[in-house]
């Protein structure tokens, strides 16, 4: 149990990159969209709070989560440690601010990885990082 608790409270302390932006949340949201195209990589999916509310005629400020990967990569994850295919699809995540603009968040790979010590995960963790850090900038760029 003692292993569980250092494990749990380390994989929570991913580190969170988070870019406040000018942009509207729909627009964010749907830069980071073609952001995510553009740098090759695949949406899994998406899930939005805000999107279901406003389905069931609630208004609540914008939100969604949209999942990100590649298939080469997770098979190169699950080569490397099965028990880190909890962490895919990795995830960016969109929300509305008071003002009308949006801040764009995201954990870095590096850092979603490093709790498990596998070398072929680090490795491949720091690709991604390069690669969610482009598209985290085409997305938020003015």
């Amino acid at each position: 149990m003692a292993f569980l608790s250092v494990f749990l409270s380390t994989a929570t302390q991913a580190e969170t990159r988070v870019l406040a932006t000018d942009h509207g949340f729909k627009q964010l949201w749907n830069r980071l969209e073609t952001a995510v195209k553009a740098n090759r990589m695949g949406i899994v999916g998406r899930a939005s709070a805000s999107s279901g509310a406003a389905a069931q005629g609630y208004k609540i400020p914008g939100n969604a989560v949209i999942m990100v990967f590649r298939n080469d990569y997770a098979r190169r994850m699950l080569k490397a440690s099965v028990t880190a295919g909890i962490e895919a699809p990795l995830r960016f995540y969109v929300t509305e601010n008071a003002d009308a603009s949006a801040t764009l968040r995201y954990r870095t790979p590096s850092s979603v990885f490093a709790p498990y010590g596998v070398a072929e995960l680090d490795s491949m963790a720091q690709e991604l990082d390069a690669i969610f850090a482009a598209i985290a900038a085409q997305a938020v760029a003015k």
